[in-house]
């Protein structure tokens, strides 16, 4: 086989600065919830306050946009984590037994947070470390003293060691182990039994050099560490759980594994306490869960908070999540929807002070953070701003919109407020450091559908990513599982007082409320949200509360085609008569498509009153204005039965499995010996394609591209016919010297159709009604599936979005030269000639790196040295988790980067991308990881935390394994580029520009033609032009067959 290659060999110097200047890849921040968390630590003098998880992560959260994240060596769980308060260290214990110091440092003006120092218990002095069982000194509890210069360490062998701080070093002189303590024990309690683990450490409030120690069995003592004395015993008998100081070192209160708990008393002088002052079971007298932790706060109003998790009647509430607030005769039983993980209270620690008066609740669930503020009557919510749940409920997909105008974001939040009314006085109250990144010049908003028919805006301009405003499509339908608040609200008489906290809610009504795809005009205000049952709403946005009905359409993909029955879902019943919508987004028409199956592509033009939106039976035209379907078109082919099924009930017999299996074998055979044939028009436009990229799975394994050879895709697999791609473009479509508007569509099996479209102008919209007349029809070669459509201009560059030019937001785009369109397909980019769809060049990705294109979007890359070059690249994910940057139209490779493992077929599939070199993709059900394409764009946590510490630690830690904030590493000051002081940047760029045309972006001279295989050309057919023009196109045609083809694009 022969191959001809135009490489211009060696780099240019000054396309290699430019390419420096546009682009840089860099993860910068995680956004949402962490997965998995394990431990939480507060520092009440710094207000900052750290997250550990099972994947050994540890981040730290104050002030919205401080944060830093770290990661441990040791891939294992972080089981508990205390900060050293005010010395921005942070002690960690992994459940492999080692313990970790991290600092927050400054380097060049700015916080960064590292690992210091790592350690591990040795054996007991003395002991035959053989033969000693390892559990002996696996830590169960830490105890960081208020002077922040030593860690009490309790351990499962019923021993306490004693660390020095900050250097990490075992002060063994001074290790407490049981048999000391049992020489005072009264030996009536001793029957013969260890004291078992060390449950809890507490230092005295009063005097430092004294410690409560609490025992697994019950017992607890009042260690004075300067003497090494037991001052007090307190025999309990119950299983201990924890320990809490009341204030004035008086009382404490003991939890224990029957759902009770104990208050003791300190001040009666006697060395052995044999009962507690007062012993309550809150939720007896039937059998209860172990009260894991108890707090004891008290308070200048009057009577003392006291907050513990668990102890919830076994038989009857076993199952709930609870954390109870009791003050007085006052209760409340927080019930959340999943696992409380650990929890603390903001309050007063001055020790000028004589009561805590805590003002707040912080609990760390195993999905979400919760904040309560308890000084507010009521005890409500306070509203995060950050660590939101992305995952209340399943994400199915996601959208982004850049630059948003500033009148539609006040619009959005102000429709927020109305939703969520401010019911708590107090502002978030963990707000440490200083936030010194800028203010973003744009506001970015984050659209995410879930599986529950929700659709939740996020502002994504920052480091943090706040809520701003829920829309709820749930309520237009009658669904499976009806709400009913009633279930939800506590009765009079309810025992124990239930108080629903919390958003996570992993359970759906009905699982085809899904949403599916999301559009939105940030001009108009108008979105398109379209579902799992073929349900497309359009959306208005609305100030005020209305009441209105719905105007319901129903559009046929199948156009009455025979031999094909739905098997699957049926559609959601819309509510008859009117519906109360709240302020904000509010569905003024449902076009339902029948079949219903699951939408799988929409976009919207608000300038021409148009949606477009596709199933896997077909695509159609709606207009919303007048309220009529334009176009409805089946892409269906004979042998799509699979598509038939709907996704809730796909099911394949064994017998059609195996007949397909063989039918692909041997189809295989012969196309290796000779060309497949391609016998009528029909089984050109319909094809076949066995998966979605979305869909795509780990059995999806590519062979080396050595190995690999792309061919044709059978048209005989299922699902062909569904639709992947829509878009909208003002173009020359009928001939060169006319534009209008058009409508494109992309399938499943490389079927792209052109429709011109005869849109009435603005004063005619109510009398003329929208027409569609199919222009054209192409079909790609090897049949994959066409993942992106965009048609360019002149310039080669991306058309404006509706509203752009006529309102004066974005230049006019160039309607002089001769436009093109842009089909990316899962296998290669092709640009193609308008109106003639001639190739003009293309770039086979497959056929070079053995992978396939799963994400495709156009960028607006800004040069960091000079904000006024520009260049648009076409941006591509791939199933193998890297990124390739090519320049249009001349699809030069400029880039590429490793960004997901190609194992993360999730994210993978949940990536998207901005129009400034930004993207999104799901690291977790509950995390998004941002990363940056682009050198000039770059969002990160930039922050400053002053601490207070007394002694400075050796850092251990090498410059290359610092763990700063996210995973991008900041330049120091010195090498960070100012926008400002480029001299000469621009000239530079410029000078560059003039340079070879072959090293120019628009270049397609540097593109390796393959001719490997046989040469493909495209099947094109053009519904609107002459007899005798296609005549001469055809004699042109079959002339350049004839010749030579030695650049010959196939």
């Amino acid at each position: 086989m022969m191959k001809f290659r135009f490489r211009r060999q060696g780099n240019d110097p000054q396309r290699e600065k430019i390419k420096q200047d546009l682009f840089a890849f860099n993860k910068t921040v995680e956004h949402g919830f962490p997965n998995q968390p394990s431990a939480l630590a507060f520092d009440p003098k710094l207000r900052l306050m750290a997250i550990g998880t099972k994947s050994g992560a540890v981040k730290v959260y104050g002030a919205p946009g401080v944060e830093f994240t770290g990661l441990h060596k040791e891939t294992a769980t972080v089981t508990q984590m205390h900060f050293l308060p005010g010395q921005g260290r942070l002690l960690s214990l992994l459940d492999e037994n080692s313990l970790h110091l991290w600092e927050i440092n400054v380097r060049d003006g700015y916080s960064h947070l590292e690992e210091c120092r790592s350690y591990i218990l040795p054996g007991r002095p003395g002991f035959d470390s053989a033969n000693t069982p390892a559990s002996m000194t696996r830590v169960t509890v830490i105890l960081l003293k208020e002077s922040c210069d030593m860690a009490c360490v309790g351990t499962e062998g019923g021993g306490v060691y004693f660390l020095d701080l900050p250097s990490m070093m075992l002060l063994e002189n001074q290790s407490l182990f049981q048999d000391e303590i049992m020489q005072s024990v009264p030996d009536d309690y001793k029957c013969g039994k260890a004291l078992g683990p060390v449950e809890s450490l507490q230092e005295h409030p009063l005097s430092p050099d004294k410690i409560l120690i609490g025992y697994s069995r019950g017992l607890v003592v009042l260690w004075d560490h300067s003497t090494r004395v037991v001052d007090s015993h307190f025999l309990g008998n119950q299983q201990l759980e924890s320990l809490s100081w009341e204030r004035s070192a008086k009382n404490f209160v003991s939890s224990h594994s029957d759902g009770g708990y104990m208050v003791w008393s300190t001040s009666s002088g006697s060395s052995m306490t044999y009962q507690p002052a007062t012993s309550i079971i809150p939720y007896g007298p039937f059998p209860c869960k172990a009260i894991n932790k108890i707090l004891w706060r008290t308070s200048s109003a009057g009577s003392p908070f006291v907050l513990f998790s668990g102890g919830m009647p076994r038989a009857s509430y076993g199952d709930r999540h609870c954390v109870t607030v009791l003050q007085e005769k006052t209760q409340v039983t927080l019930d959340f929807t999943s696992r409380v993980i650990d929890f603390f209270t903001v309050h007063s620690t001055a020790a000028e002070d004589e009561f805590d008066d805590p003002s707040a609740l912080v609990v760390l669930l195993e999905e979400e953070l919760v904040a309560i503020d308890l000084q507010t009557t009521g005890w409500p919510t306070i509203p995060s701003p950050y660590l939101a749940p992305l995952h209340s409920s399943a994400i199915t997909c996601s959208y982004h919109i850049s630059n948003v105008p500033a009148k539609l974001w006040e619009r959005i939040i102000g429709a927020g407020e109305v939703q969520n009314p401010q019911q708590a006085h107090m502002k978030w109250p963990v707000n440490g450091g200083k936030s010194l990144a800028p203010e973003p010049i744009q506001k970015g908003l984050l659209l995410t559908g879930h599986e529950d028919g929700t659709v939740r805006f996020w502002d994504a301009s920052g480091v943090s990513l706040k809520p701003l405003y829920k829309l709820n499509t749930a309520i237009i339908f009658h669904t499976d599982c009806e709400h009913n608040d009633s279930l939800t609200q506590p009765g009079e008489e309810e025992w124990p007082p239930f108080r629903k906290v919390g958003c996570f809610d992993p359970y759906s009504d009905d699982p085809r409320l899904g949403i599916q795809k999301i559009s939105l005009c940030k001009y108009s205000g108008k979105l398109v949200v379209a579902g799992t049952a073929g349900q497309v709403l359009l959306m208005e946005l609305n100030d005020d509360k209305s009441e209105h009905m719905i105007n319901i359409s129903t559009v046929d993909l199948l156009q009455d085609r025979e031999g094909f029955t739905w098997k699957g879902h049926d559609r959601l019943a819309p509510k008859s008569g009117p519906v109360c919508f709240q302020p904000g987004f509010q569905p003024s028409i449902l076009v339902q498509c029948m079949p219903p199956a699951a939408v799988t592509a929409v976009t919207l033009n608000a300038e021409w009153n148009l949606i477009a939106f596709g199933t896997s039976h077909g695509f159609g035209l709606f207009d919303y204005l007048r309220r009529s379907p334009v176009l409805a078109r089946c892409t269906l082919h004979p042998n799509d039965s699979l598509a038939m099924e709907g996704p809730l009930s796909r099911v394949k017999s064994l017998k059609k499995s195996l007949r397909q299996s063989f039918r692909r074998i041997r189809k295989s055979r012969v196309s290796g010996k000779k060309r497949v044939a391609i016998n009528s028009p029909t089984s050109k436009v319909q094809e076949a394609n066995a998966h979605l990229a979305e869909q795509a799975g780990p059995h999806d394994v590519e062979v080396a591209p050595v190995q690999r050879r792309i061919e044709p895709r059978s048209a005989d697999d299922s699902l062909s016919g569904v639709v992947r791609c829509l878009c909208f473009a003002d173009t020359y479509l009928r001939d060169s010297a006319h534009h209008g508007p058009t409508m494109w569509a992309g399938t499943n099996s490389g079927s792209v159709y052109a429709y011109a479209l005869e849109v009435p102008s603005q004063e005619k919209f109510s009398e003329h009604s929208v027409e569609a007349v199919l222009g054209k029809e192409i079909q790609l070669m090897h049949r994959a599936p066409v993942v992106s459509i965009a048609v360019l201009d002149g310039r080669g560059n991306p058309l404006p979005e509706p509203y752009e030019v006529s309102r004066d937001l974005a230049k006019a785009p160039d309607m002089q030269g001769s436009h093109s369109v842009l089909i990316a397909s899962e296998e290669q980019f092709k640009v193609f000639m308008l109106p003639k769809v001639s190739a003009k060049t293309k770039f086979k990705l497959t056929a070079h790196e053995g992978c396939r294109v799963r994400k495709v979007a156009l960028v607006n890359f800004v040069s960091a040295s000079a904000e006024e070059y520009t260049e648009n690249c076409l941006v591509c994910l791939t199933n193998l988790g890297d990124i390739h940057v090519f320049t249009i139209p001349g699809l030069r490779p400029q880039v590429r980067y490793d960004c997901i493992r190609k194992e993360d077929i999730s994210g993978i599939a949940s990536c998207v991308f901005t129009k400034a070199g930004q993207g999104f993709y799901l690291i977790s059900p509950s995390e998004f990881e941002r990363f940056s394409l682009s050198a000039r764009f770059i969002t990160e946590p930039v922050c400053a935390v002053e601490t207070d510490r007394s002694h400075d630690c050796t850092q251990l830690s090498t410059p290359n394994s610092i763990q700063a904030n996210g995973t991008h590493k900041l330049l120091p000051s010195s090498e960070r580029s100012s926008l400002g002081e480029a001299q000469g940047a621009l000239e530079d760029v410029q000078t560059a520009l003039s340079s070879s045309g072959l090293d120019s972006p628009n270049s397609s001279a540097d593109i390796t033609l393959d001719t490997t295989g046989d040469i493909t050309m495209e099947d094109v057919k053009d519904y609107l032009m002459s007899t005798d023009e296609a005549e001469r196109n055809l004699k042109n045609m079959t002339e350049e067959d004839a010749r030579t083809p030695g650049i010959l694009i196939n």
